[in-house]
């Protein structure tokens, strides 16, 4: 299936944004986030702007991809992910390794609540009631697909921490608003902003078609602009 092209504007309530990808090199868990955003970033921002950092490389870098040969799954992580439901936004928590780090990250009760109150209302036709009482940290594991980028169809990522302290602390190095975005091509959650003042809602609605890309294209933040 052709890839969905990229576009770089949006208009949103009655203004007109650019949407500006930036290339990175892989980013690993031995990189610094700050180096990394202040070396592709700086250059690029102009006043007014926001920068937005995906939360895969935040959580990359601080040591939350886990290698899959080093994941082994328990019995109940295999039976649970046999049970998921698999979507287009990616493989979830449909394989025993995902599902061994939602056991690890959520904690065994929760997930099996979560797994047995999504099994009775999907006998009435409602969606989305394992998440809801998973919450985020479930939801944020990502699996390797066919187009992730190496080395990470090899690996696990989990959900960032701190993601409010992460972009307060990247806000302060390069002067300008920061959020930390966990955006795909299905939907997109603003984890983290550096203002308390900064508008959520109307930042995932600026970014709802996904502007980055991170396989080939190795664009794992971008900016912001208000097009005057």
């Amino acid at each position: 299936m052709a890839k969905r092209e990229k576009k770089a504007h949006i208009e949103f309530e009655n203004k007109k944004y650019l949407r500006i990808p930036l290339k990175t090199h892989v980013v690993m868990r031995d990189d610094n986030l700050q180096e990394v955003v202040k070396k592709y970033a700086s250059d690029s921002l102009e006043d007014g702007d926001i920068l937005f950092v995906s939360e895969k490389i935040v959580a990359i870098t601080q040591g939350r991809a886990i290698p899959l040969k080093d994941i082994h799954p328990r019995p109940l992580a295999k039976f649970l992910s046999g049970h998921v439901t698999k979507t287009p936004a990616g493989i979830g928590l449909g394989m025993p390794e995902t599902m061994e780090m939602a056991l690890r990250e959520c904690g065994v009760p929760r997930i099996l609540y979560a797994a047995a109150a999504s099994a009775v209302t999907k006998v009435f036709g409602r969606k989305g009631v394992f998440y809801e009482i998973a919450g985020y940290r479930a939801q944020a594991i990502d699996g390797p697909t066919p187009n992730t980028l190496p080395p990470y169809n090899q690996y696990v990522v989990l959900g960032p921490d701190r993601p409010d302290e992460v972009a307060k602390e990247l806000a302060q190095l390069l002067n300008c608003k920061v959020a930390v975005v966990d955006i795909n091509d299905i939907d997109g959650v603003i984890l983290g902003v550096s203002e308390s003042g900064m508008n959520r809602a109307a930042i995932k609605s600026i970014l709802k078609d996904n502007p980055l890309g991170q396989d080939h294209e190795q664009t794992p933040m971008g900016i912001i602009r208000v097009v005057k």
